[in-house]
């Protein structure tokens, strides 16, 4: 039995059992990565796609994911890598890759716009060793790195990780403990800590996906993008609100209007310069 320290759960791990995110294991009494170099995805994407609209716009980054997350969004898009009972099938299909090969990869794609490596679709801080090892080659090649996250870790994560970050995209899915708690299964107080940390380490935007009956109301985005702004030059972060769609889980409510998704641009640019819809 090993504690593992990535997130607030602390998860007790019995030896060759797995933590909540099903990406952590306990072998010989210590927490490490079952997940380590399993890779389920492999893209070369634009990376407004991340989203990051104001970190080197037109240009790709390979994207690779693996399997696991430490939440469980009800509507995840990314489900069967995230953390349904496929996903947990996964260690035994997907391909080991080992950093040295990933980062060939991002450089044999340098010639066609690739600027490095995104490590995204799954929750990476679930695996953040195999992303710290891949991040620190491909730094070495002159190369740039992006993380897409839940955020939902501990700082002694984001320590070890962001020597080796250039670009961050973190998901701020909501502003209330309620929503975090009982529909994300999640810790908002956590996340806000990463966020305000990271802001001071690298270029950070942050997306918020509206979900109807949920976070959808204009107290609750006055709210989220004044705590953003409060932050150390908040002001000139980047907010994408996202419109939600019906899937996985949550099959029990329409997709966002997309007149709900420009209505709350507009309150979130009475605190922020840069906010943008998306999904629209």
């Amino acid at each position: 039995m090993a504690e593992c320290t990535v997130c607030f759960r602390h998860c007790e791990i019995p030896e060759g059992g797995l933590g909540f995110c099903g990406a952590r294991t306990c072998e010989n009494g210590k927490v490490i990565a079952a997940n380590y170099g399993r890779v389920t995805s492999l893209a070369l994407d634009p990376v407004e796609k991340k989203p990051l609209y104001r970190f080197h716009p037109g240009s790709l980054v390979l994207s690779i994911g693996s399997y696991g997350c430490n939440l469980r969004c009800p509507f995840c898009q990314n489900h069967e890598i995230s953390w349904s009972a496929e996903a947990m099938r996964m260690a035994e299909r997907c391909e080991y890759i080992p950093p040295e090969r990933i980062a060939a990869t991002a450089g044999y794609y340098r010639e066609r716009g690739n600027i490095g490596a995104a490590f995204t679709y799954n929750e990476p801080l679930c695996g953040y060793e195999y992303v710290r090892d891949c991040a620190k080659l491909i730094h070495e090649l002159g190369m740039k790195n992006i993380l897409v996250t839940n955020g939902m870790a501990e700082l002694h994560v984001l320590d070890e990780l962001s020597p080796y970050i250039d670009a961050m995209n973190i998901d701020l899915k909501g502003f209330t403990d309620r929503y975090y708690e009982d529909v994300l299964k999640g810790n908002r107080q956590m996340v806000m800590t990463f966020i305000k940390e990271a802001m001071k380490r690298c270029h950070v935007e942050l997306t918020t996906l509206i979900v109807p009956g949920e976070n959808d109301t204009d107290e609750e985005m006055e709210q989220l993008s004044a705590w953003i702004a409060s932050l150390e030059n908040g002001s000139e972060t980047v907010l994408h609100i996202s419109r939600f769609f019906p899937r996985f889980h949550m099959t029990d409510r329409n997709a966002t209007p997309v007149s709900t998704v420009y209505h709350l641009v507009e309150i979130a640019k009475k605190h922020l310069k840069y906010v943008f819809p998306g999904n629209c």
